[in-house]
């Protein structure tokens, strides 16, 4: 048998098998959901032999429904339509898993229940190192994506969250929307330094946090990748281009120099939030963390955000890039949902 784990966004698609062939597509749902098939039909073509689905979505929140309710039943009724009769089964934040008919019915426990698939995959996979465990031993998965920051407390292995919805995980600091390439400059400062003074940032999509980090040399340019703010490339000049019009400005206003000097700055704020949010999650813990599972585009983030953090000091650090690779480490949703159906089978 044959599993196919499909992680449905809203602005990308992952997918794994069982044994680590990966892919992940940018595709904005809230754009074009009636091409949904279509992708789904695409991305089947390079597993010809899956004999099973195994889903978990996000995609589901995109304001092309009107409900996610809605947005649940769509997702899930294209993905039969594609299966061809192969069985279906949709992971639950109550760390089960439901037919694609009874997720339909309770689409509260399946809507954005990716990373509950990927912390219960990663509490059974990597637990802490022998000298480390005990009977009720504490880790922390860090997944810092394009879009969003998760950090899940894990308790003997399995997810231990406040929250099991978005809006009780943004309360609970265990959700930040706030990613290493969609999030726009103006989401996380109000202004910045430029020049003698400070310069407000204009409330438009103009730039995002994928050109700062292309600036920062942390995320490699790819002439390719059209996904950015104005639909032109991933490079280091189109990213200084971004950031000028960021400041209502070009490159004949903001220097090279000022963009890099922007985007130093924009990082450290979007380190410093973040690290608020750590700071809520790791203090609530019953017991020092012993384990830290870092995962995701951003996981060069996350290494920093557990390293300023002295909680987390002495605790091991994984990194899923290390781990598995970070073709799979990409899409670590996908292939942990396709692992877990194999578990469960």
């Amino acid at each position: 048998m044959t599993i196919l784990g499909l992680d449905i966004g809203g602005a990308n698609i992952k997918a794994a098998n069982e044994i680590g062939h990966a892919v992940s597509r940018p595709f904005a749902i809230w754009k074009y959901p009636e091409k949904l098939t279509e992708q789904i039909e695409s991305i089947r073509q390079e597993f010809p032999d899956t004999t099973k689905f195994a889903v978990t979505m996000t995609a589901e929140l995109a304001d092309c429904f009107a409900t996610k309710s809605e947005g649940v039943r769509f997702i899930l009724e294209q993905v039969t339509a594609c299966a061809d009769d192969a069985p279906i089964v949709v992971w639950t934040t109550e760390g089960r898993f439901v037919s694609a008919e009874q997720a339909s019915y309770k689409p509260t426990s399946v809507a954005a229940a990716n990373w509950h698939a990927l912390a219960t995959w990663v509490g059974g996979k990597l637990p802490p190192p022998n000298e480390l465990q005990s009977s009720h031993h504490s880790s922390l998965l860090i997944d810092i994506g394009t879009t969003t920051t998760d950090f899940i407390p894990i308790i003997s292995g399995v997810p231990a969250p406040v929250g099991l919805t978005d809006v009780s995980r943004l309360q609970s600091g265990e959700l930040c929307y706030s990613g290493v390439k969609r999030t726009p400059l103006c989401a996380i400062a109000q202004s910045v330094p430029f020049r003698n003074g400070y310069c407000s940032l204009a409330a438009e999509l103009f730039a995002t946090t994928l050109d700062v980090y292309l600036m920062l040399g942390e995320i490699a340019e790819d002439e390719t990748d059209l996904e950015t703010a104005n639909g032109r490339p991933a490079t280091l000049a189109a990213a200084h281009d971004r950031i000028a019009r960021a400041l209502c400005g070009d490159r004949d206003e903001v220097s090279r120099d000022d963009a890099l000097h922007i985007a130093r700055f924009i990082a450290d704020v979007q380190r410093q939030r973040l690290a608020g949010a750590l700071e809520r999650v790791v203090q609530r813990a019953q017991e020092s963390c012993r384990l830290v599972i870092v995962s995701g585009s951003g996981s060069f983030l996350a290494r920093k955000l557990v390293a300023q953090n002295h909680r987390l000091a002495g605790a091991d650090v994984q990194c899923l890039d290390d781990t598995l690779s970070p073709k799979i480490a990409e899409a670590a949703c996908a292939f942990a949902v396709a692992q877990l159906a194999v578990w469960r089978n």
